[in-house]
């Protein structure tokens, strides 16, 4: 059921690989969301649905959003990091994806995509992580990357999330709320 897979917990038949294109968009940081206080009402939902407080929960994101990286673009295999409006682009090609199992006992997809050229500053490797596990177009998704794919794979503690650029903050404030 799709909502035991949202919380990672899934068989290893059910993956399938994904093109891309399942990322295809205009997509922006929440971090300055969380840092201008339009996701307090975010955290404080979380807060009285679990075992932090509101400031609790907004100190783990405070680390878990943190990226300069605000606004990406992906379009056919082309990947555009925007830091302060300037544009690093690389261009990406499959390289399978990595299952990894958490403290609680739920699992992760992490889809990786390897550099085949572009900006020598463009990272060498980026991984998709959205709750989803098949083809299908993502709504909002967690992205790591670096030049070493092993240890992208071990971060776990900062997970840079975007959501469509198209969405206002109160929207995307609404969409956390209803998980």
């Amino acid at each position: 059921d799709q909502n035991d897979i949202y919380k990672g917990y899934f068989d290893d038949a059910q993956i399938k690989d994904r093109p891309l294109s399942d990322w295809a968009g205009d997509w922006q940081s929440v971090y300055p969301l969380l840092q201008q206080g339009a996701l307090d009402a975010v955290m404080q939902h979380k807060a009285e649905h679990g075992d932090k407080t509101a400031a609790e929960y907004k100190a783990y994101y405070e680390v878990g959003y943190a990226t300069d990286v605000d606004r990406i673009t992906i379009d056919g295999n082309a990947v555009t990091f925007f830091r302060d409006g300037d544009p690093v682009q690389g261009r990406y090609a499959s390289d399978g994806y990595e299952v990894l199992t958490y403290k609680k006992g739920n699992r992760g997809v992490r889809y990786v995509f390897a550099k085949e050229g572009g900006d020598a500053e463009a990272p060498e490797y980026i991984q998709f992580s959205d709750h989803i596990i098949a083809p299908q177009k993502a709504d909002h998704y967690h992205l790591y990357w670096g030049d070493d794919r092993a240890e992208v794979l071990e971060e776990l503690t900062n997970w840079p999330t975007y959501f469509p650029a198209e969405l206002s903050a109160s929207e995307i404030a609404a969409d956390m709320q209803a998980h």
